[in-house]
């Protein structure tokens, strides 16, 4: 299992390489149309397509199937829901103002954002839900799989975050410790929804509306002050403790999952 694997990782960080240095050498994660960002985020898709390939497993076990809407819908709700507690609690104790006159503007962009986040998203997803999370689950169970996401998603973004075109105002260390909480703690719902709807399109959808929700509404409706960078958006306190008290609990869910996955 580990040779099929870390052959998807390399790959994966293989295939992105390209599309990260173009990115960086611009200085902008939108440069050329976004185009460089969207190569980039297809990159695990397109490793896990031809890991399948070489070693001739199915396509079929990525998750293809709808699953039950309910997961679905969980998936998009989730992460506006972590969002407006994380948020709220900026705004409550004065770490980040609310700019109301902006919030009837940014829900306008809401929907399109979630839309074209999903194209973007299914091409990590394909990877990272279709892929890597069901391989390692099969063999080491819930816990394993979800580390090994998160990790290796973390890890996956470090060189945009250090050279600069994807971070905050914060200092790096304190970027790359925020973001890596974040997203390995996530990774425990993106987890749990993949291996009980049996459904890649969890993650999609997960996804998409993470980055809408983050990028494109409750940063944007937020105002800064000298300290707010260290509490909002994937590089901040606020969502890095949300995000352990998320994994702690999708954790403790884990025996409603599937016979022979769930404890381990």
């Amino acid at each position: 299992m580990w040779q099929r694997v870390g052959f998807f990782i390399v790959l994966t960080y293989a295939i992105s390489a390209p599309f990260e240095y173009l990115a960086i050498v611009s200085g902008s994660m939108g440069a050329a149309g976004g185009l460089y960002a969207l190569g980039g985020m297809w990159s695990p898709g397109i490793a896990a397509f031809i890991t399948a390939a070489v070693f001739r497993k199915e396509v079929g076990p990525f998750g293809w199937r709808w699953g039950k809407t309910r997961y679905q819908i969980w998936s998009i709700l989730i992460p506006f829901l972590y969002c407006l507690i994380g948020y709220g609690l900026v705004w409550l104790f004065g770490l980040g103002g609310l700019m109301p006159e902006k919030i009837v503007a940014r829900l306008t962009l809401l929907a399109s954002s979630f839309a074209v986040g999903c194209i973007a998203a299914l091409g990590e997803e394909i990877g990272w839900s279709g892929f890597l999370v069901p391989q390692v689950a099969k063999e080491y169970g819930f816990t394993t799989a979800a580390l090994t996401r998160g990790i290796v998603w973390s890890v996956w973004h470090y060189p945009m975050i250090i050279a600069g075109i994807y971070r905050n105002e914060s200092p790096l260390w304190f970027n790359l410790v925020c973001f890596t909480i974040v997203l390995t703690g996530t990774s425990f719902i993106y987890t749990w929804l993949r291996l009980k709807s049996g459904s890649l399109w969890t993650g999609m959808f997960l996804h998409a509306s993470h980055n809408a929700f983050i990028q494109s509404f409750f940063t944007r409706i937020t105002s800064a002050t000298a300290i707010t960078a260290y509490f909002i958006d994937e590089f901040g306190a606020a969502l890095a403790f949300l995000s352990i008290i998320l994994a702690i609990v999708f954790w403790r869910k884990r025996s409603s999952l599937p016979s022979g996955i769930q404890g381990k």
